[in-house]
């Protein structure tokens, strides 16, 4: 009776254990070595279902966001639009620390209180001109304005297409119609996209009952509508996180609470550190375990371990293999970035913990591997700055291209934006430190004018990628996937010949 009970607990010793694993490598040889996504692929299973939609995405510890994509905290990159944008279709967005308290009440307040179905319309009155409508078009993926006159009920709708061979300085009111296709609230996705597809218009303005302008509806919204669900907080409204430096953040916080924020990233970009360490307890200590708290940035399984035993839910986990930072080539310090998260997942995983692949995404392939080792999300950054959500202003090159500026959050231009108030003095002595690049020229591709676009195009691969392995969620996709390492010669095979759309 003795043996039986040693043997079946050895049994349960291993099944955990396995579990604990997740992931395994085709060759055990390769457990130990230092990998890129580029030197692994995901094998093949057996499959047997009928559609790639049987496929569940949502991450395993989720803070209510059903897509396991989460955009990075970066001046350039995370605003109001681009937070709106991705809790509606179930991601989130991370508002960036240098953001003054002022600034984040308002962009907080307006993500709060924006419709988790509908758009927020670009408007204009009836006496702009086709410039003034030109220059506010591209702030958003609608790809069109609506005419409101004092009271804000909706005149007319303008796309493009109706400036076409006419002065930049016409009045709208002179070009406007007066068959305006609108709807209320309640109406349903297939019925929006069935009217919109019947009258061969691309937008649809959503009214009050008193015809004032509420939200709109695009074709592809009523599709996209269809399969994603929102990030919603506690109180059923668009959820958004913020990222809290290290020093002095008591007072932002407990602001912050007031206007609901309960998911925060502790953020610097050498995370292991007394202060670091000395912090995430003192965030504990003062408003104890209810909020959501991701630290960061780490790339070894020590590192893991002590942050997420001194409290934090997860950590980020990278030391910038990423498009605007030079730190790694710089200083020597880094680590592969599949190892990275594959190595510090498993530490998180011992100790109730989680991890953020922040960084080295390029492709769904590599979010697709970062979750196969059990990533909880991936951080996107500069592949959102060339969207028409990202924080500036779209800009023309001399062949009329769109393109948005971008910078590193240690660039020389964000030391400089965020010490402000410092003495010159202090201000080029802390210039002296910078390790990313100031300034990047972003162009907006054809087809990923969106973070839309780019969203659809990563989970539509992440689905596909759990139909080849045949995992029905993320855990399963983690437990069953097998990593095999490739040569060089064999990424590129890869490559595809023609232009990826």
């Amino acid at each position: 009776m003795l043996q039986f009970v040693y043997v079946f607990n050895i049994s349960i010793y291993v099944f955990i254990y396995i579990k604990i694993l997740g992931m395994k490598f085709n060759n055990s040889a390769y457990e130990n070595e230092e990998l890129t996504y580029q030197d692994v692929f995901l094998f093949q299973n057996y499959f047997e279902w009928k559609s790639r939609f049987e496929a569940d995405v949502k991450p395993i510890y989720s803070f209510w966001t059903e897509i396991p994509i989460v955009v990075s905290n970066m001046n350039a990159v995370s605003g109001k639009r681009m937070a709106e944008t991705v809790a509606r279709y179930g991601w989130l967005a991370v508002l960036p620390q240098d953001m003054s308290i002022e600034t984040l009440e308002r962009v907080i307040k307006h993500v709060k209180n924006s419709n988790p179905k509908y758009d927020t319309p670009i408007t204009v009155k009836t006496n702009n001109t086709i410039r003034d409508a030109m220059w506010i078009i591209t702030k958003r993926d609608h790809n069109c304005v609506v005419m409101v006159d004092d009271d804000f009920k909706a005149i007319w709708i303008f796309t493009p297409k109706d400036f076409a061979d006419l002065d930049q300085f016409s009045l709208l009111w002179d070009i406007k119609k007066w068959q305006l296709v609108t709807w209320e609230v309640w109406i349903s996705n297939e019925d929006a996209f069935n009217i919109m597809d019947e009258k061969n218009i691309s937008s649809l303005p959503i009214v009050d009952k008193n015809w004032i302008l509420k939200w709109i509806l695009t074709k592809k919204n009523t599709i996209r509508n269809s399969i994603y669900k929102p990030t919603l907080d506690k109180n059923g409204r668009l959820n958004v996180a913020v990222a809290i430096g290290i020093n002095s953040f008591e007072e932002k916080v407990y602001k912050l609470f007031e206007l609901w924020i309960d998911i925060f990233v502790l953020d610097t970009a050498h995370g292991y550190q007394k202060s670091m360490i000395e912090n995430i307890k003192k965030f504990r200590k003062l408003f104890w375990d209810w909020p959501t708290l991701i630290a960061g940035n780490v790339i070894t399984e020590e590192a893991t371990r002590e942050l997420i035993k001194a409290w934090a839910n997860g950590v980020k986990v990278w030391i910038w293999p990423g498009a605007m930072c030079t730190t790694r080539m710089k200083t020597g310090v880094w680590r592969p970035q599949f190892t990275a998260v594959y190595k510090c997942a498993k530490e998180a995983k011992k100790h109730g913990g989680f991890v953020r692949a922040d960084g080295g995404i390029k492709s769904p392939r590599d979010m697709n591997l970062a979750l196969a080792a059990w990533a909880n999300h991936v951080m996107l950054g500069s592949l959102f700055a060339g969207t028409l959500e990202s924080v500036w202003d779209v800009k023309y090159d001399n062949d009329g291209n769109m393109y948005k500026d971008n910078y590193g959050m240690a660039s020389k231009k964000a030391v400089t934006m965020r010490n402000q108030n410092e003495s010159k003095f202090w201000l080029l002595k802390k210039e002296m430190f910078r390790e990313w690049i100031s300034n990047s020229k972003i162009y907006i591709k054809k087809w990923r004018e969106s973070a839309w676009d780019i969203v659809d195009d990563f989970v539509a691969w992440l689905r596909s990628a759990m139909t080849y392995v045949w995992a029905s969620n993320l855990k399963e996709f983690n437990e069953k996937a097998i990593i095999w390492v490739q040569t060089n010669a064999g990424f590129t095979e890869w490559e595809p010949v023609g232009e990826m759309r």
